[in-house]
């Protein structure tokens, strides 16, 4: 379909698509530095309270920003899933 709106809609779309990718790698970044600090401090992979707190937080914020909450937290912890597994695979290479 050639409609110039739709076009320039789905544009915008396929840059914020791009920016989030950006984002979600940096994320892991982050998370992949403290998976380490946690395996070097003999720490847990999963940090349950933070966790609780981080989905308070990011519930309050969908609601402000008019996005569904339970979204926002199916979406946060399907994240938190995958930045654990990075934790559990860091903690069991550490030398």
């Amino acid at each position: 379909m050639s409609d110039p709106e739709l076009l320039r809609l789905r544009e915008s779309i396929d840059n914020l698509d791009a920016a989030l990718i950006h984002l979600l790698a940096e994320r892991f970044k982050c998370t992949q530095a403290v998976g380490r600090y946690k395996a070097t401090h003999n720490m847990p992979p999963a940090d349950p309270a933070r966790e609780a707190a981080q989905i308070a937080r990011l519930r309050r914020l969908a609601a402000d920003a008019k996005l569904d909450p339970d979204f926002a937290e199916k979406f946060f912890n399907f994240v938190v899933k995958e930045v654990i597994r990075h934790h559990e695979a860091i903690r069991t290479s550490k030398p």
